[in-house]
């Protein structure tokens, strides 16, 4: 088989995987949006007794791991593996210290249970589904890791980078308005 048939096979495939992709995120947003309808909706006006200062913290740690995911996906695309390896496993630490401080601290110490009517099951299910989908990005992470690890990926073929670090940012655009609607928005 030749390298232009080979060429143009892949870049078919690639096409059809980035529109599933888009597809992916297209149903997802859906499913968020609803979560966020439904905030408004059942809380009205009303903003959740959370920790802001937590609030923040988590929030500028999930924008920095935005940043070296577009830093490692840079890298791969120049042929620069350990940069590429470097800045994926900052991504991946700052993913779980995100996790760390919604459901190992805010969840703790937040005024209310999931149980205690409609700001606890806004809370927890908007947290929690986001949180969900933070823990399968750092898996999908540590899978393209690990295969940077063994040389899968160049400058040419990266397409897993580029698809983990679409998914990265869009839960952190997922969370960019979450914030607000969470933490921010809304009378005391």
């Amino acid at each position: 088989m030749s390298s232009i048939t080979s060429s143009a096979q892949y870049q078919k495939k690639l096409a059809i995987n980035r529109l599933g992709l888009w597809l992916f995120f297209a149903s997802d947003a859906f499913m968020f949006g609803g979560l966020l309808v439904a905030r408004f909706y059942l809380l009205g006006n009303r903003r959740l007794e959370l920790e802001q200062t937590l609030g923040l913290i988590v929030t500028v740690v999930l924008l920095v791991s935005s940043f070296f995911m577009n830093r490692a996906e840079v890298m791969i695309s120049k042929g620069n593996q350990k940069g590429f390896q470097r800045s994926i496993i900052v991504t991946i630490v700052l993913g779980i210290l995100f996790l760390a401080g919604v459901v190992g601290v805010e969840w703790q110490t937040a005024h209310f249970q999931v149980n205690e009517g409609a700001q606890g099951a806004v809370f927890y299910m908007m947290t929690g589904m986001h949180a969900f989908h933070v823990l399968t990005g750092i898996i999908f992470l540590l899978i393209v890791y690990r295969n940077g690890l063994k040389g899968k990926y160049t400058a040419e073929k990266h397409y897993a980078v580029e698809a983990s670090a679409n998914y990265w940012h869009f839960i952190d655009l997922v969370w960019i308005i979450y914030y607000p609607a969470l933490y921010l928005m809304g009378l005391i």
